[in-house]
């Protein structure tokens, strides 16, 4: 088995966190990958990978040979991929924001794959803020107003959102008519992940912006829980319109305020600045873009 065989071995063991699985994976005796991963570390001279009864995962060496693994596949495959017109294959690993994908990107998945029935998606979801090269990540699909970063942020669509609460609320605090009638109101807080800071309510009248800090009887992380703590007439939230038309169509949800929404804001995919994209990657933007460019 050469170097780059063994690397692959050995990064499935890694993400399977078993021989036997990634064994079964790859369509190899479990002695073959075994021996692989033992060569590997006989050459290296360090200990890849802490072995127990129940799971294999990787020692902080382990975890930066993967890494670096990853990168080299990856090339290698951009590299065999350049001539004779090879179709786009191997693993692309994505980091997006949950709802995103189950609203877009999630069902227009059947239509990828069929297309590029060799590329393999391996999913996380999350909002943190992370770093795609330490962490082997293809590309980050983000909702909101990125950091500043070296990274190559590409802009798919700006969400329309809107301001609302459930019947009951308004049942008991009133339906306010214009931002200075929020007095008495509170909001459900959306705190982030990156910064822990909740968001204020937030209001377009005309060019302005208008912030409003609302008082909060609670506070989520959750753009899911958000939504739900809504429904229960909590509070006041402001969401992408797409996440709440169905309440607001069944009138789980009733929009106030209509006159001065809050800001529309981007949904953006962010990749490496300092590597060349490789065909994978370069497919799944353009799907992207399709995806969202139906909205």
């Amino acid at each position: 088995m050469d170097r780059f065989d063994a690397m692959r071995v050995f990064t499935r063991v890694v993400e399977r966190r078993s021989f036997s699985l990634a064994a079964d994976d790859l369509g190899l005796p479990r002695s073959t990958v075994t021996d692989a991963v033992k060569t590997l570390e006989a050459r290296l001279g360090v200990r890849l990978l802490e072995r127990t009864t129940r799971q294999v995962r990787p020692t902080l060496d382990g975890e930066a040979h993967y890494r670096r693994c990853l990168s080299l596949i990856a090339d290698l495959e951009d590299a065999e991929g350049a001539f004779g017109g090879a179709r786009p294959k191997g693993m692309l690993r994505l980091e997006v924001q949950g709802t995103l994908a189950r609203h877009f990107l999630l069902p227009n998945l059947p239509g990828f794959f069929a297309q590029y029935p060799d590329i393999e998606i391996n999913m996380s979801e999350s909002d943190r803020w992370i770093d795609l090269i330490r962490e082997g990540v293809d590309c980050v699909l983000r909702f909101g107003h990125l950091p500043d970063s070296d990274m190559i942020a590409r802009q798919v669509v700006a969400l329309e959102r809107l301001t609302c609460a459930a019947p009951n609320y308004f049942a008991r605090y009133g339906t306010p008519t214009d931002p200075d009638t929020l007095d008495g109101h509170h909001m459900i807080g959306l705190r982030s992940l990156t910064t822990g800071r909740l968001r204020p309510m937030e209001f377009m009248i005309g060019d302005a912006l208008r912030e409003i800090p609302l008082p909060v009887v609670m506070s989520v992380t959750g753009p899911e829980s958000y939504l739900a703590t809504a429904r229960l007439g909590l509070g006041l939230v402001q969401v992408p319109r797409f996440h709440a038309e169905t309440d607001l169509a069944n009138g789980t949800l009733i929009q106030v305020l209509a006159d001065c929404p809050p800001p529309s804001v981007p949904v953006s995919l962010l990749y490496p600045r300092n590597r060349q994209l490789s065909p994978r990657v370069r497919v799944f933007i353009e799907y992207v873009m399709r995806a969202f460019g139906r909205i």
